[in-house]
């Protein structure tokens, strides 16, 4: 089924708009390739994109990994309300998350005002924002498997001799390589595929490769450069995720892990007081500082004027009132989670197979290339493959919710997939000598090992579809806006009331979110205390 999935919604809508940019009159034109390749110009977007997104993966985790962490291994008050806050930024649109941070570098930005420092049209904007986007893919992601980790693994390398940092170095870091691993190839691929945060903080000096696309597809409409940008950051990323699975697979093993509920303790000694301290400080500056300067510009207006103007139809540039975006992204959501869960969790289960055959291997690359593959062509090609039937949806609902869900399934995947092949096969086989069937097997062994990534993986699932902008903008229809097409319409547009009204609905986009990731805590709480699951936290 996932395999089918990915054929149908994914290679087959990019195949055609592909192959409409590479034909002229019916015939082949590879000789395009090597026009557009040699262009110098493309040359430079090409060696920007990878060398700013290999900065920042790398300032990420720099930054995120201590944060990681704190979050999975010191018990303090705020604990579960900071977890939600660091992920936040991740669910907001780009252009929104560039807006904010312009507020801040850009002319007339607090930096500005304070210190007379500007950092917009320079590298350090992009590289700081694709930090505050991309804290949570480190911090859930690696956290999450750092909680489980035995602690008396590390403290028996300590009663041996070695020093803190060696027992560190030989034991745990071992065991997180795959999680890392999995982060910085998230945070690697959406910084790649960046677009509203290089477009707004870079201005004209710097472009990735999906503006370009973008630029050559809606101003230039030259589809055939665009394919063959396309062709290009299609066998870049493929590139990428074959070294990666080639290289994280050996490094596997299973791992002996616990409730997370016991690993985590108050802080001890001035060493951890002090990362505490840091990390409390990192987040306000790069996460609480910008979304700070988004709620502060919605109501830069006297009487909530934003806000009211939201239920209002007149002269807006919708045909029903911005508000009801609202309610439109929570349905789309919701569906597109249930889909990334039940297609991720499938995938998740069958890579996880110790006897999985090479083919199989090989398509645990392939779940993640939706991530590396520009969102501008996705949102084409279903627009172009999906008109006749039977696959005739672009009148449906649900043509939404699924090119939501191609972003959703990676995360399902790489959350779920580290936790999976960490389980002790022998317990799944004594379970099987025991009579139990394969559906009671996982039932009783897999489930409640994974419930805590499941969860993990159905809020990731659910914030990357609230926050879907390249893709949904061409094919969300103009009587069901989402809110980030909402908001991304509004400033676009010219006047005080468009920009006014773009903030209230990010901040609502925010607080929505917030309240999502704090009811997710809720129950990832209320499944710690529960004994049964032997992984707590999972």
């Amino acid at each position: 089924m996932p395999a089918a999935f990915f054929a149908v919604f994914f290679a087959y809508p990019v195949a055609a708009i592909v192959a409409r940019g590479l034909k002229a009159d019916g015939h082949w034109r590879p000789g395009r390739i090597a026009d557009v390749l040699g262009d110098g110009g493309v040359r430079h977007v090409l060696w920007f994109t990878t060398w700013q997104a290999l900065a920042s993966t790398a300032l990420t985790l720099l930054v995120a990994l201590p944060g990681a962490y704190v979050l999975a291994r010191l018990d303090f008050p705020g604990r579960r309300l900071l977890r939600a806050v660091v992920t936040v930024p991740f669910v907001l649109p780009t252009v929104v998350a560039g807006s904010a941070w312009l507020a801040l570098v850009g002319r007339g930005g607090l930096l500005d005002t304070l210190w007379g420092v500007r950092l917009d049209t320079t590298v350090w904007a992009i590289l700081l924002a694709h930090v505050f986007f991309n804290y949570a893919v480190v911090v859930r992601t690696v956290g999450g498997l750092w909680a489980q980790l035995d602690p008396r693994q590390e403290e028996a390398a300590r009663m041996l001799g070695a020093s803190r940092l060696t027992a560190w170095r030989t034991v745990t870091l071992p065991a997180l390589a795959p999680a890392v691993a999995a982060a910085a190839l998230m945070v690697f691929l959406f910084t790649f595929t960046s677009f509203g945060v290089v477009q707004i903080l870079g201005g004209p000096r710097f472009a990735t490769l999906e503006v370009e696309i973008y630029r050559q597809t809606s101003e230039i409409f030259d589809l055939s450069t665009a394919a063959v940008l396309t062709l290009v950051q299609f066998a870049a990323v493929a590139a990428i995720l074959a070294v990666h699975a080639r290289t994280v697979r050996r490094r596997e093993r299973a791992l002996r892990l616990v409730d997370a509920s016991r690993t985590a303790r108050r802080p001890r000694g001035a060493t951890q007081w002090a990362l505490l301290t840091g990390v409390l400080l990192s987040v306000a500056v790069l996460v609480l500082l910008p979304l700070a300067v988004l709620v502060q510009r919605s109501l830069d207006a006297p009487g909530l004027r934003y806000y009211r103007a939201l239920s209002s139809d007149d002269g807006n540039i919708f045909l029903v009132a911005p508000i009801t975006a609202i309610g439109t992204s929570l349905e789309y959501a919701l569906a597109a989670t249930a889909i990334a869960v039940a297609i991720g969790g499938l995938a998740a289960g069958a890579l996880a197979r110790r006897d999985a055959g090479r083919l199989v291997r090989g398509f645990d690359a392939l779940l993640m290339l939706p991530l590396g593959v520009s969102a501008v062509t996705v949102g084409f090609g279903f627009l172009i493959a999906l008109d006749t039937p039977p696959l005739d949806l672009r009148a449906s609902w649900i043509l939404v919710p699924l090119a939501q869900a191609l972003v959703g399934v990676p995360f399902v995947v790489r959350t779920m997939l580290p936790v999976l092949r960490a389980v002790d096969t022998r317990l799944r086989e004594a379970a099987a000598v025991l009579g139990a069937s394969p559906w009671r097997v996982w039932r009783a062994v897999d489930l409640p090992l994974v419930r805590r990534a499941l969860l993990i993986a159905a809020g990731f699932a659910f914030a990357v579809s609230l926050g879907e902008f390249g893709a949904t903008v061409f094919i969300a229809r103009p009587d069901r806006p989402t809110l980030p097409v909402a908001v991304t319409r509004l400033l676009g547009r010219p006047g005080d009331l468009n920009y006014g009204q773009a903030m209230a609905l990010s901040t609502i986009l925010m607080l929505v979110c917030a309240a999502t990731l704090l009811l997710l805590e809720g129950l990832r709480g209320r499944t710690t205390g529960d004994r049964t699951d032997p992984t707590g936290e999972f």
